[in-house]
């Protein structure tokens, strides 16, 4: 077994058992802001299946977003009974709203792809990996050419977590 097999059953090991390391650290990112750029993957197996690589333009992003159902405002007046509910799910995953949140906040830069690292009681967190469209290192990768030409991949479902919901 290679390096990567352990370091995978190792980070699998830590969610399935809810390890003391991996509850600081999401009490850690509790703390900080919704988007946040991190130095390196969380999960760098993962990562590295989806497509990152360790080289200039390509950047890690933590996005934290609300679990949950959309709550809508109780209505004034009358209404029809069938349309009268207060929660409502959403129309897209929580991961690619996680990629449009990620896409957003860096807008020089393509979502390549995201993946699950971890969610306590309130929020679920995803890594989104961004390339920056303008960097020479990127823009002449053969691996990664046609995904920067395609601006706004995350909005049109493009990325793997959107095309379970095109019904592609």
């Amino acid at each position: 077994m290679g390096a990567y097999e352990y370091i995978k059953e190792s980070i699998e090991r830590e969610y399935k058992n809810r390890d003391d390391a991996l509850k600081s650290k999401l009490i850690n990112w509790r703390k900080e802001p919704s988007v946040v750029r991190v130095p390196r993957p969380t999960n760098i197996t993962r990562a590295r299946e989806l497509g990152y690589k360790a080289k200039q333009g390509v950047v890690i992003v933590r996005v934290r977003i609300k679990k949950g159902k959309r709550k809508r405002e109780k209505p004034r007046g009358g209404r029809k009974p069938s349309k009268n509910g207060r929660f409502f799910a959403y129309s897209t995953s929580l991961q690619s709203m996680a990629e449009g949140r990620a896409s957003r906040k860096f807008i020089n830069c393509e979502v390549l792809n995201s993946y699950y690292v971890g969610e306590d009681g309130t929020y679920r967190f995803y890594e989104a990996i961004l390339l920056d469209r303008d960097h020479p290192a990127v823009s002449n990768d053969d691996n990664y050419k046609n995904v920067v030409k395609q601006k706004g991949r995350a909005y049109r479902a493009l990325t793997s977590s959107g095309k379970k919901h095109r019904g592609l």
